[in-house]
């Protein structure tokens, strides 16, 4: 197979799809990899590296998408990427569908095979590719939660741990999963008072444990997220259904009772966001303020540290690479639940669920259209 590794495009978007150590192994096995050059100088991973483990650098994005079977990236395709689909060719990414029908649209147009790393699954049913990037979010989001409570971004002026005679701010994290989970970590490891909100009173009974009673836990629910939100001086959104548009917990009205110059960090708006006045930023122009509370919502926050990310990512990403490259896409589909699990578009047909929903489409599983084969 041949295998694209293009320059991300997307604002400020650092890191790369396969490292040098990635290229060494497939073409061991007997892949060719195109390497975009720059590809990975974001993220110190130079293009002399990558021609040392075998891969041919390629000087143009159109010559390298043009001449891949499959294109392995970080983030999903901007528009000016759109022109590059085409029929028969696979794309290996994370997608986050459900807040671009356009993108949708495009990738169906082009009857692209659309493998998004957030939906994939493995045998215990978690999400073994959206679980590095999320750790690192969720860590990144209190650093950045604390930067913007200084005044001269726009914040309280609070420090997040206080001092000795002052009290620490107040953190309110929305969601218990990876993301709130490695918020809560940092957060409670820089002194914040930290009070954690889930569905899931299982769930919110392990991090009592795991964190010892150092976090207070909350059901959630309108008046409890009301009064958590309204007394945060940080408040941190993880809220995730896999596939699908996020559920927007924090209302419009719980933000205009926010105090002034509190801040928000809405991780989850790679899915829409789960704060109503959310709307996604980017690393050139990353904040802004609705009724005096700061919005942080850039969309691919792990970007900022992207030699960390990067190596994360790809240690999740590389086993699923090389099942797709060794047995191609329709085999592996064939062949893997987890990869079946990944496909969002399948040569012409929406075949995610949770996008559908979102994008009030039709779809149909993969598993119906490849149904013969699976029998055979």
């Amino acid at each position: 197979m041949i295998l694209g590794v293009p320059k991300e495009v997307k604002d400020h978007e650092s890191r790369v799809g396969i490292t040098p150590a990635g290229v060494r192994a497939l073409t061991e096995a007997g892949h060719k990899v195109l390497v975009e050059t720059h590809a990975g100088e974001l993220s110190a991973l130079p293009d002399d590296e990558y021609q040392s483990a075998g891969a041919e650098i390629v000087g143009s994005a159109h010559n390298l998408w043009a001449s891949a079977d499959m294109i392995v990236k970080v983030k999903e395709p901007v528009e000016k990427e759109y022109g590059f689909f085409r029929e028969g060719l696979v794309l290996f990414t994370y997608l986050h569908l459900a807040p671009v029908p356009a993108l949708t649209q495009k990738l169906l147009d082009r009857a692209v095979t659309g493998i998004a790393y957030e939906t994939i699954r493995d045998r215990a049913g978690t999400l073994p590719l959206l679980t590095p990037m999320s750790e690192v979010a969720g860590r990144m989001s209190v650093q950045v939660g604390a930067a913007y409570l200084e005044k001269e971004r726009g914040g309280r002026g609070v420090l997040l741990g206080g001092v000795p005679g002052v009290p620490p701010a107040n953190v309110c994290i929305i969601g218990g999963g990876i993301v709130g989970t490695n918020a809560a970590k940092i957060a409670v490891g820089m002194g914040a008072n930290v009070t954690l909100v889930d569905l899931n009173l299982n769930r919110l009974r392990e991090l009592d444990d795991i964190f010892h009673g150092r976090l207070s836990t909350l059901a959630s629910n309108s008046y409890n997220v009301s009064h958590a939100v309204c007394a945060a001086d940080l408040v941190i959104g993880g809220v995730l259904i896999p596939g699908a548009a996020a559920p927007k917990i924090v209302t419009r009205e719980m933000v205009s009772r926010m105090k002034k110059g509190a801040v928000i960090v809405d991780v989850a708006i790679d899915q829409g966001g789960c704060v109503e006045t959310a709307r996604p930023t980017t690393h050139s122009d990353p904040s802004f303020e609705v009724n005096g509370v700061v919005h942080y919502c850039v969309t691919n926050m792990p970007a900022a540290v992207p030699n960390t990310s990067t190596l994360a990512l790809t240690n999740a990403t590389f086993p699923y690479v090389m099942k797709l490259a060794q047995h191609g896409a329709r085999e592996a589909i064939l062949r893997d639940d987890g990869i079946r699990d990944g496909v969002n578009t399948y040569e012409g047909t929406l075949t995610c669920e949770a996008v559908a929903a979102s994008q009030n489409r039709p779809w149909k599983p993969v598993r119906d259209l490849l149904a013969h084969e699976l029998i055979a």
